[in-house]
């Protein structure tokens, strides 16, 4: 029984984003640049710190893996260190780009569905978006750069899909009408273009709100909430076989799209998490209480479980099936590259699926700071090793590894989505104080 006897704290809360704090923020982000620099320089000279990377670092030129060649045709080289670059770059992208979208992701589906529970923290589900601009444009510069192109997504390279041609290749040549350069690139500038441009309106409209009160701009974001969630069921899947499943082109699977979605989302509502913990501990949203982290948490932990069962479901449809096409993508993860992606595969698995379902499954569990800080930190470092497993086989190949080069490049990547974060935090008052559902969260207690 809901029991609405406990005190409300003020509403008017402004999170202040120092001068200290940019900075600091800002030289990490430097900071990780140096350390990729140096983690370079130190495989260039056959030096290895990390794990999973000797063997990559003393054959840099070699002929690659009888693993990858099978999974790209034949006529696949070796890769070299400037491919490891560019598959952290390319994989950090699409990892933080997934979390940035979920903040709009799970503002439009609260707006639809009338829910007034989350509106204590819509602000910070709010902010997230402000984020996207810099991995889409990473990710389209990658993709506009022929050379980085070709090391990425191996249905670039020329004559490809023309018979005839020393490099063709039949399997690749029938999805020409769908993988080609000038559709690729129309829709890559669609889903950065657009899920910002809708993320501005729902912005600009939630500010409004705050100044004119009423309820036209609270309808106006709901609108477009339902735009974006018509726009964002098309586009989650195909930007998952774009940015994931075309690097490894002749596998396919029909289960990918939404597997690829549930990595983002659980991701995505960890961060949320976090970041409203963070604020909490640092004395904000003092009106956020154990009933919001309560739903929170019981978002992160079905979600987790809805992970586990498309994982596993894609894992088991392919391996009963046994076809050379298919089975490759395991078999790269499991035995391919001398066997650097093996434990990538599988620490993925535990982080997320057995680390969650142990630490969430209490209820007293998702109402305490210390288990829901366990739980999404795992989160977030299980389903970064999940898009690591994704793209790194196909793109480093021999060269793959878990080293200076990652830690330096994820670091930069999460440095500036927090001082993006934090930037657009500070905007605004930390709750929508005219949201009409505002007062229902205020009194949320289940």
């Amino acid at each position: 029984m809901a029991h609405n006897t406990h005190e409300i704290p003020s509403t008017e809360e402004r999170f202040e984003f120092t001068s200290e704090s940019k900075s600091k923020l800002l030289i990490a982000a430097a900071l990780g640049v140096v350390l990729v620099a140096l983690g370079m320089f130190l495989l260039h000279k056959g030096w290895s710190i990390g794990v999973w990377e000797s063997h990559g670092a003393e054959h840099g030129a070699a002929a690659g893996h009888e693993g990858g060649h099978a999974a790209h045709g034949g006529g696949e080289h070796g890769a070299t260190l400037i491919n490891r670059l560019i598959a952290n770059l390319w994989m950090n992208s699409v990892y933080f780009l997934g979390i940035s979208v979920v903040g709009m992701f799970f503002m439009a589906y609260n707006y639809v569905a009338k829910a007034g529970w989350s509106v204590s923290i819509k602000r910070v589900a709010e902010a997230f978006p402000s984020f996207i601009i810099v991995p889409g444009l990473i990710l389209i510069i990658l993709f506009a750069i022929p050379s980085t192109r070709h090391m990425i997504l191996h249905w670039t390279h020329h004559g490809i899909m023309e018979k005839g041609s020393e490099n063709y290749d039949k399997v690749i040549a029938t999805k020409s009408w769908y993988l080609n350069l000038p559709f690729y690139a129309i829709r890559l500038v669609a889903y950065v273009g657009v899920w910002y441009f809708l993320w501005t309106l729902v912005r600009k409209y939630s500010l409004l709100e705050e100044q004119e009160g009423g309820l036209d701009n609270y309808y106006k974001s709901r609108n477009i909430s339902k735009i974006f969630l018509l726009f964002f069921a098309v586009t989650s899947s195909t930007s998952a076989w774009d940015l994931s499943m075309s690097i490894d082109t002749h596998w396919f699977s029909t289960m990918f799209g939404w597997y690829h979605l549930a990595s983002w989302h659980v991701a995505g509502l960890a961060a949320i998490m976090l970041a409203v913990l963070i604020l909490k501990d640092k004395g904000y949203l003092k009106a956020v209480n154990d009933s919001h982290l309560h739903d929170l948490g019981k978002f992160i932990f079905g979600f987790s479980i809805f992970w586990t069962y498309v994982w596993f479901s894609q894992y088991l449809l392919i391996f009963y099936a046994n076809l050379p096409e298919e089975t490759i993508y395991f078999r790269e993860r499991f035995t391919g590259y001398g066997g650097r992606y093996w434990w990538p595969f599988h620490i993925n698995f535990v982080l997320n699926f057995f680390f969650p379902i142990l630490v969430l499954m209490a209820r007293d569990s998702k109402r305490r700071p210390t288990f829901l800080k366990l739980a999404c930190g795992a989160i977030l470092v299980g389903h970064w090793f999940d898009f690591y497993q994704m793209h790194m086989p196909g793109i480093a190949k021999d060269q793959g590894g878990i080293g200076i080069i990652e830690w330096g490049t994820t670091l930069t990547f999460a440095s500036l989505f927090i001082f993006f974060v934090g930037r657009e935090l500070a905007k605004a008052n930390l709750y929508p104080k005219k949201h009409p559902f505002l007062e229902e969260s205020l009194h949320h207690d289940i």
